[in-house]
């Protein structure tokens, strides 16, 4: 099992200058931010460190600011609520506007630790990331991870090594090609590997079916034909919904007709969701899930119209009886979205590093901590 060194390992912290690498990539509307959630997540590592008399700088990135300061990106709507929430605990300027950040530039990681004693990486979501704030510090600074990183890590790596079967995951997004590693790694360990969303068609196409004008990823037919072709237990959706010629996502005043289909989508429709027979069928599968795993949405949610699908898994997830773990990403914001998030028994805080902690079964972040990071 994947391990890490925890708070309680840094010894007496009692008068000395912790740093602590957080998430607090939150969302932001017009300067103000909208889901506070990433700043909460971090509260009971900070209190305890402060409970324990340590003196607490945080640091985190917001947004995509490339390498140079930038207003829309500044961390201080951040620092207010922070503040607000947890008085006496700073917070470093967003470290993404500085290049050496993501380039782990050695003299970045230096500037980053003068003064500091210990270093707590509670980042999960950017522990996937060789950048300079998560793989830099512990090569010179006693080191832990925070009570989120730790919770992550713990329920993950069972999920990954140790799941009570049957052993159910659910595989949404668009994209084949981005979720190849991992597919291939669940593959072997689940009883169920349902697919759906875009990366659907691409499968339908290795089938022989004809997809319309949805995502596919010709590159990836071949690839998913040998993956049907080797028996792993993988279930794809048996009745589709279509947006037909014309249709807009997201603007229902375009028009286009939408309906049920099979398998084969008519020349200028778009498949856009699964149909009610495949929700009704996935949903049956994970009502006798002892262990669930969900990451991406099977439909493109955020337009009302083809919701159905993604809450209708949501709401099997929800409701079963077995341990459901939401890897983060779109199918949190799904959860949290339909009222279902609260259901759930882990919602991951990383999409991106909870599928390579599941495929890998470690991160350039945690083998950072154990004094194991080797440069990639």
């Amino acid at each position: 099992m994947t391990t890490v060194p925890q708070l309680e390992d840094l010894g007496d912290v009692a008068g000395k200058n912790v740093l602590v690498r957080t998430d607090f990539n939150v969302p932001l509307e017009d300067g103000e931010i909208t889901d506070d959630l990433r700043i909460r997540a971090a509260l009971p590592t900070l209190r305890w460190l402060q409970e324990h008399g340590a003196n607490v700088t945080t640091m985190s990135h917001l947004g995509r600011p490339k390498g140079e300061p930038n207003p829309e990106f500044s961390i201080e709507p951040v620092r207010h609520r922070l503040e607000a929430l947890l008085p006496g605990v700073a917070l470093l300027e967003n470290l993404r506007f500085d290049p050496g950040e993501r380039a782990n530039d050695a003299a970045f990681v230096q500037k980053l630790i003068e003064g500091q004693d210990l270093y707590v990486n509670d980042a999960f979501g950017a522990s996937h990331r060789a950048h300079a704030s998560i793989v830099g510090p512990p090569q010179f600074l006693p080191s832990a991870a925070g009570r989120l990183l730790a919770k992550e890590v713990e329920i993950l790596t069972e999920v990954r090594n140790d799941a009570r079967r049957p052993f159910v995951a659910i595989m949404g997004g668009s994209k084949v090609s981005d979720k190849v590693a991992v597919i291939e790694s669940l593959a072997d360990r689940v009883d169920h590997l349902l697919i759906g969303g875009g990366m659907a068609f691409t499968f339908f196409a290795a089938l022989g079916h004809s997809v319309g004008n949805s995502l596919l990823e010709e590159s990836m037919i071949d690839y998913c034909k040998e993956l049907l072709d080797s028996e792993k237990p993988i279930h794809l959706p048996s009745d589709i919904t279509g947006l037909g010629p014309g249709g807009e996502l997201f603007n229902p005043e375009a028009g286009g007709d939408v309906r049920q289909m099979g398998r084969s989508i008519p020349d200028g429709w778009m498949g856009v969701d699964i149909g009610p027979g495949t929700a009704a069928e996935f949903s049956d599968i994970i009502a006798d899930a002892q262990t669930i795993l969900w990451n991406g949405p099977v439909g493109v949610f955020e337009d009302e119209r083809f919701e159905a699908g993604t809450r209708h898994i949501a709401q099997a997830v929800a409701e079963s009886k077995g341990f459901s773990v939401v890897g983060g990403g779109d199918s949190a914001a799904a959860a949290k979205q339909f009222g279902f998030a609260e259901n759930m028994d882990h919602v991951s805080t990383g999409g991106g590093a909870s599928l390579e902690l599941l495929e890998k079964g470690d991160l350039p972040g945690l083998a950072a901590l154990r004094g194991e990071f080797d440069g990639k």
